[in-house]
């Protein structure tokens, strides 16, 4: 069974047990009544729809003669067949959230809790249903309501919507293979039924063929609609692009087979996420997006606790509600908290934000306890001293990684991958002496020689860059690992039996020569 089928099945069980009231939060009218309808069919009750426009009307949309386009009307209408009627009846109410606010508010309410008080017994048993987008309930009926939020299509939802739209695209689309089908059903995971028969319709017009990355494209719509989450770009090129921190590389690339078909048959767990614990400038952040292009080139959504405070009670709450929604909604992706420290500041010590920081905190731990999204989170901090304990025990996360200074080899890649990425030839610059003389460095720090040094080159005649040129930009520098020598010793004596090192730990000495890195396949 589909969770839309198992809901509908709970909501049979609902209406049987003589639940008066149902609200139901979601953005899929059409989907859900649909459900609702084989809910009512399978209590043995009869669907009756409500709305401003068309009035009262059966499943096939044909007017009956009960209430009418007001809403105070149609509630006496049902009230009356609760305590007279011999018809069991699911009242579905499309508009009736509208007529809950403001001085007309006040009598649908009680029009509602009058008919909670009496919903009728046994032939005359009457359930209302109202459908809307928000799950902020009145005060004066919360204690009635049972609020349900309506899931979204899961896998094997999704799965029939493609095959559909294939079926009705002609004779002439070709049905998508085992590979870009899953594809197509994972690029679809988190948009609503709607969405995705759009996209699907979309692709098989524009291209005449079902493709994945146009139907993923839709997910990053969805993240600048809400504005909760931050859309942000995967490293091109992955691990490639990265020098360094091969342990981490390693651990994520055996990872990224749980995100098959294959794995899912096999029962194998979705990967939860990693903890980097390391120095400012270490690629910390920078390792975080290459891991959603490795990982499929997945959506990458950075999320942001101090950005979802508000000076208003409760709305701080809501966002960070809506964000992990959103995360829920998105499916498979990549979502970065960085430093996370400062985000959650207050949390654990006295401050001045009446709890917020403590409520993000709380909300945070039992979203990661409790969720079922295949979301990947990469959390980083810069400093652990006042992060609470159970943030970062084993099960919250796959694994902590510690992230120190790079070591000579490192260097040598980082600055390789630097000078790629800048369209320079690393083989035209001596890899081995600026590697020594960048001791103490952060990756960062040695990124940020390059263009420094082109600056030069490009002032001495528009010519090659040289390895005087690299030497001369990290003389002028003062690493920060000198200036804060304190806070990296603090870091590296608390990292020592509670993380795993992100980078191999150095054996026999390193060696590195003119234009190249050895034993590492950098050429």
């Amino acid at each position: 069974m589909t969770k839309s089928q198992t809901m509908a099945a709970d909501i049979a069980a609902l209406i049987r047990a003589r639940n008066p009231l149902l609200w139901i939060v979601t953005k899929e009218e059409a989907r859900t009544e649909g459900y609702l309808i084989e809910s009512a069919a399978s209590a043995g009750y009869a669907p009756i729809f409500w709305d401003c426009a068309a009035g009262v009307t059966d499943a096939t949309g044909r007017r009956v003669p009960l209430g009418g386009n007001d809403p105070g009307e149609t509630l006496d209408a049902i009230r009356a067949q609760a305590e007279s009627g011999n018809d069991r009846r699911v009242w579905i109410m499309r508009d009736l959230p509208a007529w809950l606010d403001g001085p007309v508010g006040i009598a649908t309410k009680r029009a509602l809790r009058n008919f909670c008080r009496n919903p009728g017994r046994g032939a005359s048993a009457q359930t209302v249903v109202i459908l809307t987008p928000s799950g902020d309930v009145p005060p004066e009926l919360a204690g009635h309501a049972t609020v349900i939020d309506w899931p979204l299509p899961d896998r094997e939802e999704i799965a029939a919507l493609l095959d559909v739209a294939v079926r009705n695209g002609g004779d002439k689309i070709a049905a998508p293979t085992n590979g870009t089908r899953d594809a197509a059903v994972d690029a679809a995971i988190g948009l609503s039924g709607e969405e995705a028969e759009s996209c699907y319709a979309r692709s098989l017009v524009q291209l005449r063929k079902i493709d994945p990355v146009l139907v993923g494209g839709e997910k990053k719509r969805i993240i600048t609609r809400e504005r909760v989450l931050e859309w942000m770009e995967p490293l091109p090129g992955g691990f490639d692009s990265v020098g360094g921190l091969d342990v981490i590389k390693g651990w994520v690339t055996t990872r990224k087979t749980a995100y098959g078909p294959r794995a899912r048959a096999y029962g194998l767990p979705t990967p939860k996420g990693i903890f980097l614990v390391g120095f400012s400038g270490c690629g910390k952040t920078f390792i975080a997006k290459a891991i959603a292009w490795a990982l499929g080139q997945l959506p990458l959504l950075r999320y942001d606790a101090g950005a979802l405070k508000s000076k208003f009670v409760g709305e701080s709450e809501q966002l960070t509600r809506k964000a992990f929604r959103t995360i829920e909604a998105v499916g498979p992706c990549v979502v970065l908290i960085d430093e996370i420290e400062k985000a959650l500041a207050g949390a654990t010590q006295g401050a001045a934000d009446g709890g917020v920081s403590a409520d993000a905190l709380g909300a945070l731990l039992t979203w990661m306890q409790e969720r079922t999204s295949p979301a990947f989170i990469v959390a980083t901090a810069n400093d652990v001293s006042n992060l609470p304990p159970e943030l970062l025990r084993k099960g919250r996360w796959d694994e902590l990684f510690f992230v120190d200074l790079p070591t000579v080899t490192e260097r040598a890649q980082v600055l390789f991958a630097t000078l790629l990425t800048h369209k320079r030839n690393p083989n035209g610059v001596d890899l081995g002496a600026i590697a020594d003389a960048t001791e103490g460095f952060s990756g960062a720090e040695i990124a940020s020689l390059v263009p420094e040094a082109m600056f030069s080159a490009f002032a001495d005649g528009e010519r090659e860059l040289a390895t005087d040129d690299l030497i001369r930009a990290a003389e002028s520098v003062v690493p920060l690992s000198k200036t804060s020598a304190e806070k990296l010793n603090a870091l590296r004596a608390w990292s020592k039996g509670r993380t795993r090192p992100a980078t191999t730990p150095l054996g026999a000495r390193e060696t590195v020569a003119q234009g190249r890195v050895l034993d590492l396949g950098i050429d």
